[in-house]
């Protein structure tokens, strides 16, 4: 039994159809196997994580990151065991909503991915080296949200009411997701000479932190993803290259040997 809550591809196999009842109640069909076997499935991931604490100790349990996600999870997601129990209960929307948390669990089968640990390294050294970018990024976009809060606030208090609300805007202006309704907004009732002004100045936004910034984004993003890898095929290639300067000295020096030898 204990090597069977230890099995990752079991508990795998719990966790997807734990999903996949999720699902279906998510849909609409609620009945009592639905309920039976969402509450086994419950009762299982606690088992396992008792297991897993007696097999690895309390520290070598919360030492690793899957077992935090799962332990997580699993505490957070028990209190919805209550919809099944208490009749009143099931129409509370917490407990739904905590119960809907266990879909959480299927990340699971991320670490079951080819190379999943070198991919996660590559991303933690582009997230790192490009970090300084990103959070110049952001800056930026809170500078101009701000100021388009002070200059549209009144005209389009649906976008630039607050800064938070200007920041949020900024941001669907930057990603170039529906761009044009926010100056169109902003410009409804405007004289033509501020109307086209401002038709420009959003043009000049979107051009300089839509087209350009989130580029610069993705490209040093990737440059950095792919940094590692780049480095990785130098060191082979210095290897290789030190491995055939070594053989054509040896062969040189055989060659000098027989050349003595003839001689």
């Amino acid at each position: 039994m204990r090597k069977l809550f230890l099995n990752e591809k079991a508990m795998l196999c719990v966790v997807i159809l734990n999903v996949l009842i999720i699902f279906i109640q998510g849909c609409g069909v609620e009945n009592l196997a639905m309920g039976i076997i969402d509450t086994l499935c419950t009762l299982i991931f606690v088992v396992e994580m008792i297991i897993k604490h007696r097999e690895y100790g309390l520290k070598g349990y919360w030492r690793d990151g899957w077992n935090i996600l799962d332990g997580s999870v699993t505490l957070l997601t028990l209190p919805a065991v209550l919809v099944y129990i208490l009749p009143t209960a099931g129409n509370m929307s917490i407990l739904i909503t905590l119960r809907a948390l266990r879909v959480f669990k299927s990340f699971r089968t991320v670490r079951h991915f080819p190379n999943i640990k070198e991919i996660w390294k590559g991303f933690k050294l582009a997230l790192r080296q490009s970090a300084g970018f990103l959070i110049g990024y952001f800056i930026i976009i809170v500078v101009i949200a701000m100021f388009n809060s002070a200059l549209f606030g009144q005209s389009a208090p649906e976008y630039f009411a607050t800064p938070l609300d200007a920041i949020y805007t900024v941001f669907q202006l930057f990603t170039v997701e529906g761009w044009y309704e926010i100056p169109n907004a902003v410009a409804g009732n405007l004289p033509p000479v501020w109307l086209h002004l401002t038709r420009i100045y959003f043009c000049l936004l979107l051009i300089g932190g839509g087209i350009i910034g989130m580029s610069l984004i993705n490209s040093i993003f990737v440059d950095a993803l792919a940094a590692d890898n780049n480095d990785d095929v130098k060191e082979q290639l210095n290897k290789i290259e030190k491995t055939i300067s070594d053989n054509q000295k040896k062969i040189e020096q055989q060659i000098t040997e027989l050349q003595k030898s003839i001689k």
